[in-house]
């Protein structure tokens, strides 16, 4: 049987069983350029028996959702009440509950603060070197190696079942949601109901708000429980309400997937069941740093790495990578910056977010998880760059100087790029918003 998928966030829309897949469109969310996070239209066919874990569906039960009237619209927004009136027909008719529906949207209210963040994705640009400082940051990889231990039994199961390392839906798990410190907090169907009212993106909100509603229909969450990030993504490692409903998995075996509690089992399963479903291959890498000749050109040729050895392409040792399969050359900063040789696994990693950012965040993210060492090479920064150590310095400094920075974690964010802007403003130097060793010396002296 074909079954046809929508990826989004790490999970895939299962529309049908079957072995067979063929990925149709992308349904992430866009957001700002250099982020690591893009949306972008995929076609791919793939052909991978996976075992479904999808429990049956559970007829509707108060134990899930409780009985109610209709509900009564009082969120403050004549607009948005309207809209949700008419919703509500175009829900019924896609089989969704009078008091499933009533009771979603009791509390729902229109959030202009939503709206705003939709609309200003793009404010943040950051270099492939200030996106990697983030997403490998020391912490970030200390609390991976952290989180790997303690739940290193569940993982061992989800590697022994579907083939994955635990080192890379660990890795998944990091940049999602920080290992589950970051599931987001916002009522999801008040944030999506707000999105899909304001119509630049309407149908895809709305497709996702019939989704959500299914979700509470099903029985595997409450309203309450049922919650996210500002854009709708739920969970441990941030699934749509499209692809949780698709192809989210019941690995405890209790008979639902709850992507949502202090247990990251079914969330971390359902992972590794989408990577696997797109094709990742146990014991390849997804890639591995390289040293490239001087002037050396490559586009998007794929060799073997004894081919590229022969091209003078070899590893940070010296010597020819092993040929784990055919593997193309990536240097995301150009030829001044790293380079890295990158397998079939990077591409699979891309599935779940289509940016080459983001699976190199990623890939690297799950090598020092593993006890691997840092990229090797320079990045062409155009300044001397601040230790993990000095950045959390200039943050303190900052914001006891009275600077907008709201956590000393030693990532540069657009508030700490913004605070670095307004101190060099008030010292009358160059607003470049770097941070620099020279910024950190002004620091100090004032």
């Amino acid at each position: 049987m074909r079954a046809t998928l929508i990826g989004i966030s790490g999970v895939l829309c299962l529309c049908a069983g079957g072995a067979a897949a063929s990925v149709t469109e992308s349904l992430r969310p866009q957001s700002r350029p250099g982020s690591g996070v893009v949306s972008a239209a995929v076609v791919v066919s793939v052909d991978v028996p996976v075992r479904s874990l999808r429990p049956k569906a559970r007829p509707y039960t108060a134990q899930a959702v409780t009985q109610g009237a209709a509900v009564t619209l009082a969120s403050g927004d004549a607009g948005f009440d309207r809209w949700i009136r008419g919703f509500r027909a175009r829900a019924a008719a896609q089989g969704i509950r009078r008091d499933v529906f009533d009771r979603a949207f009791a509390d729902a209210r229109y959030d202009a603060e939503v709206v705003a963040k939709d609309r200003n994705q793009s404010e943040f640009k950051r270099q492939i070197w200030d996106y990697l400082d983030a997403a490998v940051s020391p912490k970030r990889v200390e609390d991976g190696q952290a989180a790997l231990r303690r739940h290193r039994r569940v993982l061992d199961r989800i590697e022994a079942h579907y083939g994955v390392e635990k080192e890379i839906v660990t890795a998944v798990w990091g940049m999602e949601s920080t290992y589950g410190t970051r599931l987001g907090d916002l009522p999801l169907i008040g944030s999506m109901a707000t999105l899909a009212y304001d119509g630049r993106r309407g149908a895809f909100f709305e497709k996702q708000l019939i989704a959500a509603l299914q979700i509470l229909q099903s029985g595997d969450v409450t309203p309450e429980r049922m919650k996210g990030s500002w854009a709708g993504a739920m969970g441990h490692t941030q699934f749509m309400p499209t692809s949780y409903l698709a192809y989210a998995v019941d690995f405890t075996g209790d008979g639902r997937r709850d992507v949502w509690s202090d247990d990251p089992t079914d969330a971390l399963a359902s992972t590794a069941a989408y990577l696997k479903r797109f094709g990742w291959r146990k014991g390849m890498p997804w890639g591995t740093e390289v040293r490239v000749p001087r002037g050396a050109s490559f586009g998007d040729a794929k060799r073997m790495p004894s081919e590229w050895a022969a091209r003078g392409v070899v590893g940070v040792d010296g010597r020819a990578v092993r040929d784990f399969g055919a593997a193309r050359i990536l240097q995301p900063a150009g030829p001044a910056g790293a380079s890295f040789m990158v397998f079939a696994n990077f591409d699979v990693i891309k599935r779940y977010n289509n940016a080459d950012a983001y699976a190199l965040g990623v890939g690297h993210l799950a090598d020092r998880i593993a006890g691997g060492p840092p990229i090797q090479a320079s990045w062409p920064r155009g300044y001397d760059p601040l230790s993990f150590d000095e950045r959390k310095e200039m943050q303190r400094r900052l914001r006891d100087k009275g600077y907008g920075i709201e956590k000393i974690d030693g990532i540069i964010g657009p508030n700490t790029v913004a605070a670095i802007r307004a101190f060099q403003k008030s010292a009358g130097v160059a607003q470049d918003g770097v941070p620099s060793k020279q910024f950190l010396a002004l620091l100090r002296r004032s």
